[in-house]
C-alpha cells in the first residue's frame, strides 16, 4: 500500500522507520531541511507542501494539532483514507479541514521506530482492518469503540513513554545517590526495563510485585517509601491530567 505521511517530526520519522519496509511511503512537509534529512536517511520519496493532490490516497497526518488548518490549506482533492495521530483532535474537526472518504484516529508512540509501538485506533468501522494492518507494521494495536476511549489511551500509551522515562531517570539517580557510577546505574536500568516486558506480558503487575516482595525485605522497604511519597496516586493523576488535556 502507498502511504502519504504529512509531517516531518519525531512521530512521522518513527512511523516511517517502522512502516517503510511494508509500504511505499511519500513524505509531504514544508520543512525543506527536514525533508532532505528524511530522504537521505530513509530512502523515501519527498514532496514540499506547496500544493499536493491527495485524491484517492491514504494519508497519515503526523503534524501538531495547532497546525492542522494551515498544513491542509494546500491539499487538493479527496483522500481515500485519513489516519490522524493528532492528539485530542476529533474526527468532526478533521472533516472540516481535509476531505476524505474515511477517517481513522490512531495514537502510536515513539517506539514505532523499533516496531514496538502500542497503537490505539478508532474511527470508520469500514476501514478497521486496513487501519489495523497499517499500524501493525510498526507495533501492536488496540481498536477501541469510541474517541473518548482513544483519548484515555493517549494518556497511557501516547504519553506513557515520558512517564516511564521519569521512572528510569529517578531509579538511576537513586543508585547514583547511594554511590553507584552513573554509567553502571544507567546500564542496570536499561536491563531492568528490557527484562520487565516479558514479565508484564504474562503476569499481572500485582503478582509481579508479590513475587519480588519478601516479608521485611529490601523491596518491601523501598515499596513503602514509594507509597509514603504517593507515587501511585501521582501516576493516576498524571493519566487524568493528560486525558483532560485532550478534551
Amino acid at each position: 500500500m502507498e502511504l502519504i505521511i504529512l509531517g516531518s517530526g519525531k512521530m512521522a520519522r518513527a512511523i516511517i522507520e517502522g512502516a517503510r519496509k511494508s509500504h511505499t511511503i511519500t513524505v509531504v512537509a514544508r520543512d525543506e531541511k527536514a525533508l532532505s534529512e528524511i530522504k537521505k536517511k530513509y530512502k523515501v520519496d519527498i514532496v514540499n507542501l506547496k500544493s499536493f493532490n491527495i485524491h484517492g490516497k491514504n494519508i497519515i497526518l503526523c503534524i501538531k494539532p495547532y497546525a492542522l488548518k494551515s498544513a491542509t490549506l494546500n491539499l487538493m482533492g479527496r483522500a481515500n483514507l485519513v489516519l490522524s495521530v493528532l492528539a485530542g483532535t476529533k474526527i468532526s474537526t478533521l472533516k472540516q479541514n481535509i476531505k476524505s472518504n474515511h477517517y481513522i484516529r490512531i495514537m502510536p508512540n515513539l517506539a514505532a521506530t523499533f516496531k514496538k509501538s502500542m497503537t490505539t485506533i478508532t474511527g470508520d468501522e469500514a476501514y478497521k482492518e486496513e487501519a489495523i494492518n497499517i499500524c501493525k507494521t510498526f507495533g501492536d494495536t488496540l481498536w477501541v469503540g469510541s474517541e473518548k476511549e482513544l483519548d484515555i489511551a493517549t494518556a497511557v500509551a501516547g504519553s506513557g513513554p515520558a512517564f516511564l522515562a521519569l521512572v528510569a531517570e529517578a531509579l538511576s539517580d537513586g543508585a547514583v545517590k547511594e554511590g553507584l557510577k552513573r554509567e553502571d546505574a544507567n546500564l542496570l536500568v536499561k536491563g531492568l526495563f528490557e527484562g520487565f516486558y516479558p514479565l508484564l506480558k504474562t503476569t499481572h503487575p500485582a503478582l509481579i510485585k508479590d513475587g519480588v516482595m519478601s516479608p521485611g525485605g529490601t523491596t518491601a522497604a523501598g515499596y513503602s517509601a514509594l507509597e509514603e511519597a504517593n507515587v501511585r496516586s501521582g501516576f493516576i493523576k498524571a493519566i487524568t491530567k493528560a486525558y483532560e488535556r485532550t478534551l
